[in-house]
């Protein structure tokens, strides 16, 4: 983990080797500091002797600021490489998802990704900031003390050596029993922010069932967990601070005792008031130290968890790639299904499609219908190998879709799918998600196929009206229209369409038909639709049943042979297709 984390360092390596250079420039003009100042009460003001005084108390202003400008430094190169060290995580993290396939993707809770991207990078960048600092200062000073403290008083030193064996078996104690705490923390976590984030996205349903003191309790019962969990890790880790404050002021005062009687009982010949002074400020500077090394293994043990849920996401790789020697362009849009099978899973043999097998011709129109649960997007995702086969070869412009490179194949399938999503922007900056360059012209053309053009003109801004958040303050079918014309500017050999007409009135959809048979007849059109009447007029159409093919032939054809086909068609004509 530690490993896969450091590679996130980059272009901050210089700062995160200058910090702790720093800091321990920073450490030694401390630890100097009590020795002088022994040295200014015995040889100075104990004798009387205003010079020496004066010069040494030069010498530790001098030692002071010099602390204070070490200490500053380390301040400033910590920060830039800690937030430089975050900023490269979640870039990775980030440029790691957009390549994962749906597969990886169904991995990961969005709440989950969420919260890795946020909470886990910034506790994983408090803890490098620690490192590289407090846990270089803390050893360094603990050190530096201890071999100073025993130059002054090597006897009365023993005591540090004593108590430090008692902490480091204490601070074991709490990290272990804290750490699977927080790990389970951050998993909750998740679904609080999977709470808020339906809560927050479903909002309108939520108030349209009267469901928001149901809400309320599935928030308030994450929070009372998350409230738990955390109480129990602090309850643990409380123990650290007067485990650590016991362990001083114990020292404090044998090592006050000791000297005191060796002071007195020696005549000032093994130990003077000076040294006495050094000691106790040493033994403050050990101890502080210490307590603040017990806090920094606490910070790891909780940062533990986050560079775990972190490395989780790094190290997902792709299950799609592209192959040793990619093919850049796209012959047609012909599309072939030989004996495909597909399962979620790889390990699961409950397969979703099941040996399909299908021939398609470039420039066709083919309609897809079945019932709910019957697979149709994932055939078509299949497609655009938005997932791979289990089972079998899709080929596009004939050739298998996994000898393309995935771009060049993606650019030349274009798909609205079944969810359709406008992001924050202006329509015109929606639409250029299809061609980055596109003109207006080109921009109206494709709205215009798409019955899109006649709305947006009715706006007071028209191409510049600005689309909020998800599309939610435009109309469901408009919605639709403006994700259709985004499609068609990437100009494509194949238009899949998953359900994306649901939304629009018959005669719209009809006219949305039409422009597509007279503006674009070599593209390959796949419509997938719950009404028969936008694609009884399709060149060929697929009936899934539970995975397979039930039927695949003109509407006539279907209406002749197959039962599944005739049944809902005469049901949505005796219900009347306007009401479907």
């Amino acid at each position: 983990m530690i490993k896969r984390l450091s590679k996130c360092i980059r272009e901050y390596k210089s700062a995160s080797l200058l910090t702790p250079v720093l800091v321990s420039l920073e450490v030694v003009m401390e630890v100097l500091i009590p020795y002088i100042m022994g040295k200014l009460i015995d040889n100075g003001i104990n004798k009387g002797d205003t010079a020496f005084v004066i010069k040494t108390g030069l010498l530790l202003i001098v030692l002071c600021v010099l602390s204070l400008l070490f200490g500053a430094g380390a301040g400033v190169t910590a920060a830039k490489a800690s937030a430089g060290f975050a900023k490269n995580l979640r870039r990775d993290m980030f440029h790691n998802v957009q390549s994962f396939s749906f597969a990886n993707i169904d991995k990961f809770s969005t709440s989950g990704l969420v919260t890795r991207l946020t909470t886990d990078v910034t506790n994983l960048q408090n803890s490098y900031q620690m490192i590289i600092r407090i846990a270089v200062r803390s050893p360094a000073m603990l050190v530096f003390s201890l071999i100073m403290a025993m130059t002054v008083n090597s006897r009365i030193s023993v005591i540090f050596l004593c108590v430090i064996p008692v902490l480091a078996l204490g601070l074991g104690l709490v990290v272990k029993n804290a750490h699977p705490i927080f790990k389970r923390v951050f998993k909750t976590y998740d679904k609080l922010n999977n709470v808020v984030e339906e809560n927050l996205r479903g909002i309108r349903v939520v108030k349209s069932f009267v469901r928001e003191k149901q809400e309320e309790k599935k928030f308030r019962d994450v929070s009372e967990t998350i409230y738990s969990d955390t109480r129990r890790a602090e309850n643990i880790i409380a123990f650290n601070a007067p485990m650590m404050q016991t362990a001083t002021y114990t020292c404090i005062l044998l090592i006050a005792w000791f000297s005191a009687r060796l002071i007195v009982s020696s005549g000032e010949t093994q130990m003077t008031t000076g040294d006495l002074v050094s000691v106790l400020s040493y033994v403050m500077q050990i101890l502080m130290n210490l307590m603040m090394l017990s806090m920094i293994f606490v910070m790891l043990t909780m940062s533990k968890a986050a560079g775990e849920r972190v490395c989780e996401v790094l190290d997902e790789k792709s299950d799609l790639h592209n192959g040793e020697n990619p093919v850049f362009e796209v012959a047609d849009g012909s599309i072939d299904f030989d004996g495909v099978s597909f399962a979620y899973s790889k390990d699961s043999a409950n397969f979703c499609l099941k040996n399909v097998n299908l021939h398609i011709k470039s420039g066709e129109t083919v309609g897809i219908i079945g019932s709910t649960g019957s697979s149709k997007t994932t055939l078509v995702q299949l497609i655009a190998r938005l997932y791979d086969t289990t089972q079998g070869t899709v080929r596009v412009g004939g050739r298998d879709v996994k000898e393309y490179d995935l771009d060049t194949l993606r650019n030349a399938v274009a798909m609205v799918l079944q969810k359709n999503v406008l992001f924050s922007g202006t329509i015109s900056e929606n639409l250029r998600w299809g061609k980055e360059d596109a003109t207006e012209d080109e921009i109206r053309k494709v709205c215009e196929l798409a019955q899109a053009h006649s709305f947006i003109e009715e706006k007071e801004e028209g191409y510049n009206t600005f689309i909020e958040q998800g599309g939610s303050n435009v109309s469901g079918g408009q919605k639709q229209r403006l994700c259709i014309a985004r499609s068609l500017l990437k100009n494509p050999k194949v238009l899949i369409l998953d359900d994306s007409t649901s939304a629009v009135d018959t005669a719209t959809d009809a006219m949305i038909r039409k422009g597509f048979r007279e503006y674009i007849p070599e593209t390959t059109k796949i419509i997938i639709a719950q009404r028969i009447a936008s694609i009884e007029d399709a060149d060929k159409i697929i009936v899934l049943d539970d995975g397979g093919v039930s039927g695949f032939g003109t509407h006539e054809e279907l209406l002749a042979d197959n039962e599944i086909y005739r049944e809902v068609y005469f049901s949505q004509k005796k219900g009347g297709n306007e009401n479907e």
